[in-house]
């Protein structure tokens, strides 16, 4: 003996056809966009991450040149990755605002107000 199927229910207006959205050309736009900072922005964090413990471990003489007074080229590059972590945050917050609002004309070209 077979079940029977639940009712379906209609469609629901009130969200995008995110599927639609999906194969639309300005969306693929917008994720290239993101994907073109977003994923050389991490490779470059990473390495210049990276390339402290580096050069501490394999370039020791180098890194413990004197620059100024007590300073020394380590604690500089140190200090130097607080910086770039804000520049590269500002970067992206920047690029983010521009994402956004390419967001809401894509939302707005499929009938939906995303401020709703």
């Amino acid at each position: 003996m077979s079940t029977p199927l639940p009712p379906t229910s209609p469609p629901d207006h009130s969200q995008p056809d995110w599927d639609a959205i999906a194969r639309d050309a300005d969306f693929k736009a917008l994720v290239s966009r993101k994907l073109k900072l977003v994923v050389p922005a991490t490779m470059f964090f990473v390495v210049y991450y990276f390339a402290l413990p580096v050069g501490v471990g394999w370039f020791p003489d180098f890194m413990k040149q004197k620059v100024w007074g007590n300073l020394n080229i380590a604690y500089l590059f140190a200090l130097s990755q607080f910086f770039m972590a804000w520049v590269l945050a500002f970067i992206y917050v920047v690029a983010a605002a521009g994402w956004d609002r390419r967001e809401h004309a894509l939302l707005a070209k499929f009938g939906f107000n995303s401020k709703d």
